[in-house]
């Protein structure tokens, strides 16, 4: 994996841990799911174009 790759897996697993707190101080924000979902769909398509 690529220093480039391991970043956006930092980033995705803080999105994760911000968009959880989010939802249990606040409530559900289903725009706030979908961004991180495209945000996770990202990383994994960075893993695998790094591994092929």
């Amino acid at each position: 994996m690529s220093g480039s790759t391991k970043t956006m897996g930092t980033i995705t697993v803080g999105a994760l841990v911000l968009t959880t707190a989010y939802t249990v101080a606040l409530g559900s924000n289903g725009w706030l799911w979908f961004a991180w979902i495209v945000l996770g769909l990202v990383t994994l398509g960075m893993v695998a174009v790094g591994d092929g």
